[in-house]
This record gives structure tokens, sequence and C-alpha cells, in this order.
């Protein structure tokens, strides 16, 4: 029986995780090259949000300076829009790209969009499949219990569901962005051109993190069979 960590199965997993060494070099430098270019707006990412918010007719959402670089985040649990400094702070391509792109999500939450309620309800299930999952399944590999490694491969495909469903709230809050910042005036058309970049590296990101997840779940699915075979 093949090792867990070191065993041939790892060729499933290897190109999506070299796609997301790639999609984090490529946010990073995407991120960095428009957060250099200034709006001809002057606003910064705290004010598009602000003001996109209001526009859309949300009054209940707090919006929030958090520390670290590209933590950005929505958090529907308490209604605030965490940016991090560089983005709250900034009039940068980036920034407002950015800002608009997690306005996306609390007006997806504020319309009841179905796939992130989908993708809330799945959260107490993507934690616990992506810890206990691989666990269970390295224990059932090392004594030789498929019982285990069942249990886990079916606790991991929590975790690769919750990728999956990811996708689309993820793609959808971008489209969200990009035609607000152009229909309120925030961003020119050639300036549009440079958040979308960044945004779309962003997406990047979460196209290889549901690869990596399908890969290593189809990885289990193939150890579950050799461990049936022998």
């Amino acid at each position: 029986m093949p090792f867990f960590f070191f065993d041939p199965t790892m060729i499933i997993v290897l190109p999506a995780i070299l796609l997301a060494l790639y999609a984090q070099f490529k946010v990073k430098s995407t991120f960095n090259k428009y957060l250099d270019v200034r709006s001809k707006s002057n606003l910064t990412g705290a004010d598009v949000a602000y003001q996109l918010l209001r526009n859309e007719g949300i009054h209940d959402v707090s919006v929030e300076r958090v520390s670290g670089e590209l933590t950005d985040h929505y958090d529907p649990r308490s209604k605030t829009l965490r940016l991090s400094s560089n983005v709250y702070g900034s009039s940068s391509l980036a920034a407002l790209g950015v800002a608009a792109h997690e306005t996306g999500h609390a007006i997806q939450d504020n319309v009841d969009y179905a796939p992130l309620r989908f993708r809330h309800s799945l959260v107490p299930v993507a934690n616990l499949g992506s810890q206990a999952g691989p666990f269970l399944a390295m224990i059932g590999l090392i004594f030789g219990s498929g019982f285990l490694l069942n249990l886990g491969l079916i606790f991991f495909a929590g975790a690769a569901l919750f990728q999956i469903v990811t996708l689309p709230v993820e793609f959808n809050a971008s489209s969200r962005a990009l035609k607000l910042l152009e229909k309120h005036n925030y961003l020119d058309r050639q300036e549009i051109s440079g958040a979308k970049k960044v945004l779309n590296a962003a997406a990047l990101t979460y196209v290889a993190a549901t690869l990596v997840a399908i890969g290593h779940l189809i990885r289990l699915l193939v150890l579950s069979r050799m461990m049936d075979d022998d």
C-alpha cells in the first residue's frame, strides 16, 4: 500500500498544486501592480464601499479596516465589510476593485443570493471535512482500514463541495463589482480593465483551490479502490 504522503497518486494533485502556486504569485503581482495606479475619481476603497452600499439601499452593513494584506472579506454574521489597510484608504484601481468585489458579497447577502446561502450552510461541513477527512483517510491507510479511508473520503467530499460552490459566488461578486464601478462612474472604461485584471487574478486562486480539492478527492477514491483490490 502506498504511503499516504508519498505515493504515485500524488501525481493527480500535482498539476492543481502548481496552478495554486502560480495563482498566488499572479494575484499578488497583479494586485501590487495596480495598487500603484491611482483612480481618476480619487475615492478610496472605503469611500466606494460605503457609497455602493448606500446606492443599493443597504444601511445595515458597516465598513471596517482590518490588518494584513489581501485579508478583505465580508462577514454576513455581523454584517461587516472588512477591508485591508491598503484597500481601505487607497484610491488605486486595485483597492477600488477589491472593495467593490467585497461589497458585491454584501449585496448578494442583501438580495438572498442562493449560492451564497448554500455556501454559508456548508461552512461547518467544510471545516470538519478539511480537518477530519485527511486525518481519517491517513489513519485508514496506515492501519489498512477501508472503513476509515472511506469515512475520510466522505468527510473530505464536503470540503470539496464547498470549494465548488464558492466559484459561482466569487464570479458573481466580481461581475457585480465591475458593473457597479462603471455604472456609478467610479472608474472609466480604461480603469475598469485594470480592476478586472485584479479580480480575474483573484478568481484564479479560487479555481486553483477547487481543483486541488477535487484532485485530493479523486486521489482518495483511487486509494480506496486500490485498498479494495488488495
